[in-house]
Formats: structure tokens, sequence, C-alpha cells
């Protein structure tokens, strides 16, 4: 990702999340409620990483989702004194985190920022 044309394509928020891996606060991101049906795509390269049909309310004040529908990559992380799995676009950039308890069939959570994703509806 070329940090200075990511810098005039994406919100303040939304370079923090990406780029250097920030968190916006719970229950204040513009797809943690959102219902519609659609594609949601990466904030900064456009690849589709979950849709909606996967969507699910975990209650914790950002998108979930199960399952992903494209190119999300995960490594290990150890900031703030936690051990967690991050979510990753191919691209690099900063989704979120994927934990171990979401509904089946996969039982996992993606748990994800708003600032990430752009939903394109169906």
């Amino acid at each position: 990702m070329d940090a200075g044309a990511l810098r005039s394509k994406l919100t303040p928020e939304q370079y923090e999340v990406c780029v250097n891996g920030a968190t916006e606060p719970a229950f204040t991101g513009k797809y943690w409620d959102c219902k519609k049906k659609g594609a949601y795509r990466c904030a900064c390269c456009g690849a589709l990483l979950f849709s909606s049909s996967a969507k699910f309310d975990s209650g914790t004040g950002w998108p979930s989702f199960w399952e992903a529908a494209g190119p999300v990559a995960t490594r290990a992380d150890g900031s703030m004194g936690m051990s967690r799995t991050e979510a990753l676009c191919s691209c690099g950039a900063h989704l979120g985190h994927v934990f171990g308890d979401g509904p089946e069939p996969t039982g996992l959570r993606y748990c994800i920022n708003s600032a990430s994703l752009r939903m394109e509806p169906a």
C-alpha cells in the first residue's frame, strides 16, 4: 500500500485503522448495525471481503461476520497485552480481529472496523 496515495483516498479515521492498526470505538462505525444486503469491500483496494449473508449481531458494537467472502489473511497479534488474531486484507490493510466465539457453521467471529470497509448494496 502506498501511504501517500492512501492519505488522499481515505478519511483520517480510515487511515488510522487501515494503515496504523487502530480500532474505532464500539457502536460508532457506520456498519455495526447495518441490515442492508450487499457486499463489504476493502476501503483501501476495493477487494470483496465479506457478504451481508454472513453478517450477524455479535453485540460487540462492530460489524461481525462468521466467514470471509474474499482474501482475508490472518496473523498473530500480541499488542495491547493480549493474544489475538489480526484480520488483514490481501493489500495489507488492517481490518480487525478474528475470534473463535462466533456462530456455526464456522464458529468464527470476524470483528471488523467499519472504517476499513465500503459497503456495496445489492
